[in-house]
């Protein structure tokens, strides 16, 4: 059962009870009090008055009929009604005549015709009938009225709590979406998918668990990767270990050899000999380099953490290189009070100068190369842009993978070498757009709360 469900019923649980004892006690003191209104006293009134009045016109047409037949009243003149009388086939009638009804004539058929006999009533009876019609229409108009506003009430009362059951859905719904989004996206990331994110546009508790969630997962997904690097990393530096230990057994030999022949060769075949010799030994230097490339990739060096002054380090390093590539202007900026970052000298050294390098290698004669120091998050960043072609879909692809180089001194270890150099220090190497149409990357270090005051050496 969903979330969205069970609040629903908690809150028809919660509502349902009280609202019935609430509309059965609402409904019990209104049906008194109504019963209280005069309207249940106008309507035994009108009945007495009703009973009354019949009894009272009961009693005169029994008393006039007596006092017709002993001959105690005589007989009068009533054409109007002696004249409809007559065409009937009744024996005697009594009719109420006079204004208002106030006049009672006893109709009776004789031999020696029709005769009328009359008496006149203290009590109007035809106000009196249409008094007690009126009573009893506007007791009935009530009686209407008071069952309309039962139901009216009970109509009320059942739609408040519709409406209110549909506000308590729309916001179960609201609330239980965002949970079961989280819940889902739990269940993919301990699946092993790291990628996994939940939308949020929240800042409630629900939007804190998202943004925290997105967090961890975002920081799993780098140490992920990470961690496949460095497991790459050190398979390549077994193999790198073993190539090097064999080529260099075999690179000694080989020059110990050739400088010998050179020692013992005739002088009309010195100069060949010297010549040839000094071809191997370019060839052998530079496998000897190669070699000492894959020593310092497959080397695991001691790593010391020290808070460091970034922009320090780099400015030291820009007039470090700036003799080698005098045709490369040089740019560097730095946020103020940027904090200092905690990481190893010797490996950021190392990481600036194969940045640096590859970004002027990249840039030529009459190039910029743009070195930033600047904060993020809660860490400190490297940026080196150069004016350079840019990176291919290719480079990018096996960026910091060990490969073989094609540049001339290159090994193609410099940026493999460099993003273990940012790992080991807690940090890492990401390609960025660059900012002078070339090559761009960043370099991210752990930073210290507060800027350290300026450092030179260790």
């Amino acid at each position: 059962m969903s979330l969205r469900t069970r609040l629903a019923l908690v809150f028809i649980a919660a509502t349902l009870i009280p609202l019935g004892a609430t509309i059965w006690v609402t409904t019990a003191l209104l049906d008194r009090s109504l019963r209280l209104s005069p309207v249940n006293q106008l309507s035994d009134l009108s009945r007495s008055l009703e009973t009354t009045g019949q009894q009272y016109y009961e009693q005169q047409k029994e008393k006039l009929k007596a006092d017709a037949l002993a001959g105690r009243i005589a007989p009068g003149s009533a054409a109007e009604a002696a004249s409809d009388f007559k065409s009937s086939d009744e024996a005697e009638r009594f009719v109420l005549n006079g204004d208002h009804g106030n006049q009672l004539l006893f109709l009776a058929k004789t031999p020696a015709g029709i005769k009328v006999w009359k008496r006149t009533l203290d009590i109007p009876m035809q106000d009196l009938s249409r008094q007690y019609s009126a009573a009893r229409l506007t007791v009935s108009s009530l009686s209407r009225l008071r069952r309309g506003f039962f139901l009216t009430w009970g109509l009320l009362a059942a739609g408040i709590w519709l409406i209110a059951l549909t506000l308590v859905w729309l916001v179960a719904t609201r609330f239980s979406r965002p949970i079961v989004n989280l819940t889902e996206a739990l269940k993919n990331l301990a699946g092993g998918d790291f990628r996994v994110r939940v939308p949020n546009d929240r800042t409630d508790e629900i939007g804190l668990a998202s943004e925290a969630f997105n967090r961890t997962a975002a920081q799993l997904e780098q140490s992920r990767n990470r961690l496949v690097y460095l497991t790459q990393l050190a398979s390549w530096q077994v193999l790198a270990r073993k190539t090097a230990h064999e080529v260099k057994n075999s690179l000694t030999p080989i020059r110990l050899t050739v400088e010998e022949m050179i020692a013992r060769a005739n002088d009309p075949d010195r100069v060949f000999l010297e010549q040839a010799a000094s071809i191997v030994v370019d060839e052998i230097e530079s496998l000897e380099r190669r070699i000492r490339a894959f020593s310092e990739f497959s080397s695991e060096p001691p790593v010391c953490l020290e808070p460091l002054d970034l922009h320090e380090i780099v400015e030291e390093r820009i007039a470090f290189l700036k003799s080698a590539h005098p045709e490369v202007r040089y740019a560097v900026e730095v946020a103020e009070n940027a904090p200092g970052a905690l990481a190893d000298q010797d490996l950021v050294k190392g990481i600036l100068v194969n940045l640096l390098e590859n970004a002027a290698e990249a840039a030529g004669e009459g190039g910029q190369i743009l070195t930033r120091v600047r904060m993020i998050d809660d860490g400190v960043a490297i940026e080196v842009h150069d004016s350079g072609p840019g990176l291919s879909d290719l480079a990018r692809a096996s960026l910091f993978q060990p490969t073989i180089s094609f540049k001339k001194r290159g090994m193609g270890l410099g940026l493999s070498i460099a993003r273990k150099s940012a790992l080991l220090s807690g940090g890492d190497i990401f390609p960025i757009a660059g900012e002078l149409g070339g090559a761009g990357f960043r370099v991210l270090f752990p930073g210290l709360k507060h800027a350290i005051p300026s450092h030179s050496g260790r």
